[in-house]
């Protein structure tokens, strides 16, 4: 296996867990408007960021022909998840 096909290989569950972090943020933050719990939105909101800032970290160097197109486009609308409904629309045209 070649170094870049280890990196991309690597990057993979960075983004599943950044995925998986931001649908679980944004689950807090909307427990904490629904409450008016300050406690679970902030943590919802923080949550949020890192979220971002993993999958932006794991996607610089993530191969499009790679992804899962449509569905990871779809899940990305579902869940409010920009960089899920770009890297699907980025796929599906691969």
């Amino acid at each position: 296996m070649s170094p870049n096909q280890n990196n991309q290989n690597a990057n993979a569950p960075g983004l599943v867990a950044g995925h998986a972090q931001y649908v679980k943020a944004v689950a807090e933050e909307t427990i904490g408007n629904v409450t008016g719990s300050h406690a679970w939105k902030s943590s919802g909101m923080q949550d949020k960021e890192q979220a971002v800032d993993a999958m932006k970290t794991a996607g610089e160097s993530r191969d499009a022909s790679k992804g899962f197109g449509g569905v990871e486009e779809k899940a990305g609308n579902l869940v409010g998840c920009e960089g899920m409904q770009k890297e699907g629309a980025e796929s599906k045209k691969q």
